[in-house]
């Protein structure tokens, strides 16, 4: 367990050992028509359930209109026709008629007030998903490579999330009760008092915890950002087992330098058999240790910093009778996906849709939305994947149904082909405004039109072909991942951002702030000079990233060094007695 502490425990901490259940007044609230929001101290248990409460910022001059985020838990982001029908449904009788898909192969609904939150929910789990752990201090939606290309072993990469998903998952009695059952529980009872986890305990995990699997060459799951990743070594189409990431996260706060961003760490590799034990001791590795006074200290990349490497393999192997040996060799070469109709291992077709930002919506000229309901109508066997990537794949396709359902999405303004432009289609947004409570700045809102003013630039220089990886969100939390990507947008304040550059294709090499500041408006006279050099100084072949972490970041570094270096001297000598 963890080591003995005088600091006192965070609020989240007390609240969770007060009510283990998390149940706490979540039905009573759902039932009483005079409460138009959550409490405080709720509005932390609704996470567990999937749920964040917002309000609409861009309304808040004329009074807060409460709502509710809601997250659907899709394991690996594969859901039946059914079960799409069931999403597109919800998104239109008590949403904002839009279906968002997120960077962990979820979908969120937005828009939401409290009186339909309850048959939101219940309508999920008949569908047989669930929205339990999409959020709170728990191990999250688990991601899986959706491509079903380069081997038959996805499938059984995809029984093995199944099997985690399942075994990590917490026991509470209080979602069936809730979101089921629609009865509030008696907080008070001794069964419910002395509640405790099989695996996480009375007190669940200190902060979240992500889980992705994902198989080589490619690496769309960007697997080195999650506390836990799982890296398929495949031979032929046998898939032997894996090789252990553990301690990556993203989340940081602005202008506090003990939050870092970091990548985790490959420590061995492990027969497939072992994959629920594996994952179990790194979990619990977070729950004993993990930092439980201070939230921004809580991610297990925090422990696996000032541990060690060597003393978190130790202890996997400690509470897993030794199942490490050594890494297997493994190469990433990418991490986007690949758009259009391609032919899968099977024989079958699938079709990588690109998702705007991942905003499933209806536009003039581009009904991506009723598209696709029409065809989990028509096609009913075949199957939907959400990518880390935030685009839809249609998989399982039979080739005698391609032309079909190439005619239905053309109808109504879907390419299949050609879809977006080579930027637009290696970005992501999170939403931000204007429901994301912690948004500082434009994200999902503005990327496009930045993206359409960078493409402007790039052709006027003639780099119009070239590919750059372009993430944005509006705070420092990485919740696209801009920490990963060749330019990363990352929100300070109403219309300005802090310019990160230096992420590879691959996914194995964090970015770097260039600049703290910069203004939207000076977009093109900030990145202009950039692409300049690049273009005249770069070798042949080399992406921008790339050249920004070779050229870019130490010219920055050493800039910075000799600008702290002349505001010291130019300090006050300090008063002496």
């Amino acid at each position: 367990m963890s080591e003995p502490t005088t600091a006192p425990l965070s609020k989240n901490e007390l609240l969770k050992q007060r009510i283990p259940t998390l149940a706490g007044n979540i039905a009573a609230t759902l039932n009483d028509p005079a409460l138009e929001k959550f409490s405080e101290d709720d509005e932390q248990f609704i996470k567990f359930h999937g749920i964040y409460q917002q309000d609409d910022r861009d309304l808040r001059k004329t009074g807060k209109k409460w709502l509710v985020m809601i997250r659907g838990r899709i394991p690996g982001g594969v859901m039946n026709s059914n079960q799409w029908k069931v999403f597109d449904d919800l998104a239109t009788e008590y949403g904002n008629n839009t279906l968002r898909v997120t960077t962990r192969q979820s979908i969120q609904f937005h828009g939401v007030v409290k009186k339909g939150l309850g048959p939101l929910i219940k309508r999920i789990n008949e569908s047989l998903l669930s929205t339990l752990a999409a959020c709170g201090d728990v191990n999250r939606n688990i991601t899986v490579s959706p491509t079903p290309a380069t081997t038959r072993a996805r499938d059984e990469v995809v029984k093995d999330a199944y099997l985690v998903t399942e075994a990590l998952a917490p026991k509470t009695p209080a979602y069936h009760s809730i979101w089921v059952d629609n009865v509030q529980l008696n907080l008070d009872a001794p069964e419910n008092t002395s509640f405790t986890d099989p695996l996480y305990g009375q007190v669940y995990l200190p902060r979240k915890f992500k889980t992705s699997f994902v198989i080589p060459p490619s690496n769309d799951m960007d697997v080195f950002t999650n506390d836990l990743g799982f890296i398929a070594v495949v031979e032929g189409d046998k898939l032997l087992g894996y090789n252990l990431a553990v301690g990556g996260g993203l989340g940081r706060s602005h202008g506090n330098d003990a939050t870092y961003t970091r990548l985790a760490d490959v420590i061995g590799f492990f027969p497939r058999e072992k994959v629920v034990e594996v994952a179990k001791a790194v979990l619990t590795i977070h729950r004993d240790f993990g930092d439980r006074t201070n939230r921004k200290h809580a991610r297990l990349k925090y422990v696996v910093a000032e541990r060690g490497v060597e003393w978190m393999t130790a202890e996997v192997n400690r509470r897993t009778n030794g199942a490490l040996s050594g890494v297997r060799r493994f190469e990433f070469t990418s991490t986007t996906d690949t758009y259009g109709w391609h032919r899968a291992v099977d024989d079958s077709d699938f079709l990588t849709l690109f998702v705007q930002t991942g905003r499933i919506k209806d536009v003039e000229g581009h009904a991506m939305k009723t598209a696709l309901r029409q065809v989990a109508e028509k096609f009913p066997h075949i199957e939907f994947r959400l990518s880390a990537n935030q685009n839809v794949i249609l998989a399982n396709v039979p080739p005698a149904d391609r032309a079909g359902i190439d005619a239905l999405l053309k109808s109504h303004g879907v390419k299949t082909s050609d879809q977006a432009s080579i930027l637009h289609a290696a970005s992501m947004a999170c939403p931000s405004m204007p429901t994301c409570g912690l948004g500082l700045a434009e994200s999902e809102r503005a990327l496009p039109g930045i993206i359409n003013r960078i493409e402007k630039l790039t052709a006027e220089l003639g780099l119009a072909s070239e590919e750059i990886i372009i993430r944005s969100t509006g705070c420092p939390n990485g919740c696209a991942r801009p920490y990963m990507a060749e330019i990363g947008f990352v929100g300070k304040a109403p219309g300005k951002y802090q310019l990160w550059l230096g992420g590879d294709v691959s996914g194995q090499r964090l970015n770097k702030v260039y600049k703290d500041v910069i203004k939207e408006a000076e977009l093109e006279a900030e990145l202009k000079p950039l692409f300049t050099r690049w273009k005249n100084e770069r070798v042949t072949g080399e992406r921008f990233g790339d050249f920004a972490s070779r050229v870019l970041l130490p010219e920055a570094a050493v800039a910075q060094a000799a600008a702290a270096a002349a505001k010291a001297a130019a300090a006050p000598a300090p008063a002496t007695n």
